[in-house]
């Protein structure tokens, strides 16, 4: 098992303030004081690498950073404030969350509404797109699943065994080869890219770091149960149509059965699982706790906002012949 990756290098004065405390043990070395997490732009690359070094403490940690740094009151109390601040811009953003119904049929009617990355990946992206996107999506899908365990122990009855059953068949249903984060290492390899775990961080811009911070943000949090599982509703129910149009220009362009077979599986699978998030794990949540309602439709909406602006990102960026990381690859 290969060990935590290093930390990003960082993108301004909070990033590097504190990383500069995480080399050393706790209490060692103060904190970035509250001004810099209260002048850093809330999506900047400065605010959301400071979150992603804070998120990471809690799945593998990073290289060289002391492990009791996790639960330090000190550091917490930083995370608090920049989260605070992500969470209320992205209230004033996010376009009103309506009924919650209504939300969860508009992400199975798979419109083309504004920008949609994987019908130009399948209609005209060339081999370093889809290199690109997998550079990408790997901070997300090199822990697939595990920011939604976190729901377990939080839910009851109907909504528990549902999600249960959906992440155990993420988790490989018992088969560590068909882990589906393993999967996608097998994906990376096949497109000749790194598999190690966050070996893209220092490469994917605020926009994307900004979609994963959303879901370890509400993970972490029992008060966000609700818009986790809206978030969690948005993943199932976007990836059948998305991953059918992904194996279709993986495969016009020639990619191995590994590449291909990762985006196959969610295409079967995940149509099973749309139906278990929306009708027990949402439908047996709200039953119990209708007052949620406002919260899942507000993680359904922000979840798709975020993905929107990371997808006008990439598109920009390509359509003009550029790279949409911070560096190309190689």
């Amino acid at each position: 098992m290969r060990g935590p990756a290093a930390c990003p290098p960082p993108r301004g004065e909070l990033s590097a303030a504190l990383a500069e405390t995480l080399a050393h043990a706790p209490r060692r070395r103060g904190l970035p004081g509250p001004g810099l997490a209260e002048r850093a732009d809330v999506y900047g690359d400065d605010l959301q690498l400071a979150l992603h070094l804070c998120y990471e403490l809690h799945y593998r940690g990073w290289a060289g950073v002391d492990e009791r740094w996790e639960w330090d009151p000190a550091l917490l109390g930083l995370r608090q404030t920049l989260e605070r601040r992500f969470l209320f811009a992205l209230r004033a953003d996010v376009p009103q969350a309506g009924d919650v119904e209504d939300a969860l049929r508009e992400l199975v009617l798979d419109r083309v509404d504004g920008q949609d990355v994987t019908r130009f990946l399948r209609d005209q992206g060339e081999w370093w797109h889809l290199r690109e996107y997998a550079a990408h999506r790997s901070l997300y899908q090199l822990k697939e699943a595990d920011p939604h365990a976190w729901m377990i122990p939080r839910l009851t009855g109907r909504a528990k065994a549902a999600l249960v059953t959906v992440e155990y068949e993420e988790f490989g249903a018992g088969r560590a080869e068909r882990v589906h984060a393993e999967l996608f290492a097998g994906l990376l390899r096949d497109l000749d890219l790194d598999d190690s775990y966050g070996h893209y961080a220092p490469a994917v811009p605020a926009v994307t770091l900004a979609t994963v911070n959303l879901m370890s943000l509400l993970g972490l949090h029992r008060a966000h149960r609700g818009a986790l599982a809206g978030h969690f509703a948005v993943l199932e129910c976007t990836s059948p149509p998305g991953s059918r149009r992904l194996v279709e220009a993986l495969r016009r362009l020639g990619a191995g059965a590994a590449a291909i077979g990762f985006y196959a599986e969610h295409v079967e699978a995940d149509a099973v699982h749309e139906q278990l998030v929306r009708h027990e794990v949402i439908g047996d949540l709200l039953e119990k706790e209708p007052r949620l309602a406002p919260d899942v439709a507000f993680g359904i909406a922000a979840t798709v906002w975020l993905e929107e602006r990371l997808a006008e990102h990439l598109l920009t960026a390509w359509k003009a012949g550029r790279s949409s990381l911070r560096a190309p690859l190689d």
